[in-house]
């Protein structure tokens, strides 16, 4: 059994080495398509958003300054702040339920989690707040709920707890199975925390934090709501094996393939009646994270779901595996700071993250020439655009081609962030979609707040090679000319990333206004 100084070093040096790791893939590469969307989200900030409640504008605000600093870096500080705290707080989880060494190993297999270290803890998501607050929520939970006879300090602990939830939920809607895991652990082991105000209290602070999202629903005619149902709901065309194979393959990927495999056997254990947790801790860590994974995979029985909606139960299942893992005669641990099964998993973590990055920035692999179809164009070519855009909108402006101010237009959310973080931002000129709310989501309150378009303007519309729609289909009745200026390609190495056709729209023939309500169906 390694000291606990040896353990508290080893963790140390985790978090100096995620912090760099973190900080150089977040200066390295360009933002994703959700990544310079949620940037919107600080840009134009709201009570809550289509999509998701306002918690991961408000923390791209708070790291970034109010975006007095928003270069990439800034923009994902707080996901590497946040990572590492929540990397902190598995430590702090494991060390409670079992001791330093499960803190140890909860933290490194966190660590090893594409979800836990890249997906929510580098990128900048609605998970990255959704992991801290969830583990903090937690961690209260675990120090409160056991408590058979409760004292002042479980319940101040629990009425925190409540707090944090609230955070939680402000970051993701599926937050509320914290709720649920609570309420049926006190259902089913411990119904006097009924008699405690405390439980109450936290309840009120859970639902005080949901005003801001209740409130911009209501007068929004709950379209957030709509829109997750219907992303979720069972469609009329039956069960769907392909997208339960798939969700299948994502989680095992997202949370690492080996850490999935010490998950498992860490349930077989559980499933022999092996006592390696203390029952309590067991019980609320399961009936937090289990409904929340069986009901993603549930829907995914019918439709197309994300594989990283299932993330914070894993989370959960992490820390069980932790403890297996520090149960004497588990496989391969022999009391190790590092244990074989976890070095293995951070080793493919580390290999992945390499040459993802790789790949990013210089296309290692040449899937492009391979006709394969390369994912990592979606982070790649951007600021290339941006750079080679500017100074053609400046040309076609100071000899009076374009108007002056001339927008840029477009059809969807994405490649509408894009322009708008990479072009839009560097020559002030704004961005608008045009499209169905169901397309260009935040965009249609975007457009309000960036103004109606007075007839006679002049826009850009920057056609992509690889996400290409026709621009006459789009706008020809709107303008009276639609001309094409000029080519952009964008390359990285020596092969040619895309290429974007920029057009000139002349002349808008009649004002168009942008209002806030909701369009009908």
């Amino acid at each position: 059994m390694p000291s606990n100084r040896k353990i508290y070093w080893a963790f140390f040096i985790l978090l100096v080495l995620s912090v760099v790791v973190r900080g150089c893939i977040a200066g390295l590469i360009e933002l994703g398509n959700d990544e310079v969307y949620y940037w919107t989200y600080a840009r134009f900030p709201a009570l809550s958003h289509f999509d998701h409640p306002p918690m991961v504008g408000l923390v791209i605000q708070l790291f970034t300054l109010n975006l007095t600093f928003d270069g990439e870096f800034f923009v994902r500080l707080a996901a590497v702040v946040l990572g590492t705290l929540s990397t902190g707080l598995m430590f702090l989880i494991g060390r409670l339920i079992k001791g330093p060494l499960t803190g140890l190993y909860a933290a490194l297999l966190f660590t090893a989690s594409f979800y836990g270290f890249i997906l929510s803890g580098t990128f900048i998501l609605p998970d990255t707040p959704q992991v801290f607050f969830w583990l903090l929520t937690l961690y209260l939970l675990l120090r409160s709920l056991p408590d058979r006879s409760p004292g002042p300090k479980s319940r101040r602990l629990l009425l925190l707890a409540g707090a944090t939830a609230g955070m939680a939920l402000l970051s993701k809607y599926h937050s509320v199975f914290l709720l649920t895991g609570v309420f049926f652990y006190m259902l089913f082991y411990n119904r006097r925390w009924f008699r405690v105000k405390e439980a109450y209290g936290a309840m009120l602070l859970f639902i005080l934090c949901c005003i801001p999202v209740f409130l911009w629903n209501l007068e929004n005619d709950f379209i957030s709501f709509t829109f997750h149902e219907n992303r979720v709901g069972i469609t009329s065309s039956g069960l769907q094996p392909q997208y339960f194979l798939t969700e299948i393959a994502g989680e095992f990927f997202y949370n690492n393939p080996v850490n999935v495999l010490i998950i498992l056997a860490a349930f077989s254990a559980l499933l022999r009646r092996r006592e390696f947790i203390q029952t309590d801790y067991k019980r609320i860590i399961l009936w937090i994270s289990i409904p929340l994974v069986l009901v993603f995979m549930s829907f995914s029985l019918f439709r197309s779901t994300l594989p990283h909606w299932t993330g914070p139960g894993y989370l959960g299942f992490i820390l069980i595996a932790a403890a297996y893992l520090t149960e004497p005669g588990s496989p391969g641990t022999r009391m190790r700071l590092v244990p074989w099964p976890v070095a293995i998993s951070l080793v493919f973590l580390m290999f992945v993250a390499v040459v993802g990055v790789g790949q990013i920035r210089y296309g290692w692999v040449p899937l492009s020439r391979w006709k394969v179809h390369d994912i990592s164009h979606d982070m790649t070519g951007w600021k290339q655009l941006g750079d080679k855009f500017a100074p053609l909108a400046k040309r076609d402006e100071a000899s009076g081609r374009m108007k002056q101010g001339s927008p840029i237009l477009t059809f969807r959310w994405f490649p509408a962030a894009n322009f708008d973080y990479y072009a839009g931002r560097q020559i002030n000129k704004p961005v608008y979609a045009l499209g169905t709310l169901e397309r260009i989501h935040k965009y249609h309150w975007i457009n309000h707040l960036r103004g109606n378009l007075k007839q006679g303007t002049d826009a850009y519309y920057i056609a992509l090679s690889d996400d290409f729609e026709d621009p006459a289909a789009l706008y020809g009745t709107l303008f009276d000319t639609i001309r094409a200026a000029d080519t952009i390609y964008i390359t990285r190495k020596k092969d040619t990333v895309r290429t974007a056709l920029v057009y000139r729209l002349i002349n808008l023939k009649k004002e168009m206004t942008f209002p806030t309500g909701i369009p009908a169906n």
